[in-house]
């Protein structure tokens, strides 16, 4: 964030600085990610340079793949001083136990799709053993 911006900002600006759209600043505050921002008189609303920090902590979250809820836990135990790593690192490993299923189970639905192409002709015959195996024949 730039020294020289002067705080509270409108929603695109604190989009911008977050580098996600403002629909979806506005999506993670309907959410409750960020603790009620301030509106001027007409209603627009105005964030802060912590509101800003939020919606980038929020965003990485979502670069390395945390549910909406990990990230509302984790939003919660960043705020909270008094919290223990403990807290942080139990969600950080179940997310990473999660990964290492849904990549195992991607490598296995490769290892099967690379076998079915390699029994398939790829010629101008009718026989699939692709398709066979999608039908669950054969």
């Amino acid at each position: 964030m730039s020294a020289a911006t002067e705080w509270p900002v409108p929603i695109g600006v604190a989009a911008r600085l977050s580098n996600i759209s403002a629909k979806m600043v506005r999506h993670y505050e309907s959410l409750g990610l960020l603790e009620a921002v301030a509106r001027t008189d007409s209603g627009y609303r105005q964030y802060g340079e912590a509101d800003v920090r939020t919606l980038q902590f929020i965003k990485r979250g979502r670069e390395l793949g945390f549910s909406m809820a990990e990230i509302a836990e984790l939003v919660g135990l960043w705020h909270n001083r008094s919290r223990a790593s403990a807290s942080v690192k139990r969600i950080a490993q179940k997310h990473v136990d999660d990964l290492t299923q849904r990549i195992e189970a991607m490598q296995a639905m490769q290892r099967t799709l690379a076998s079915l192409l390699k029994s398939c002709h790829g010629d101008s015959r009718p026989d699939c053993p692709i398709l066979d195996d999608l039908a669950g024949c054969c």
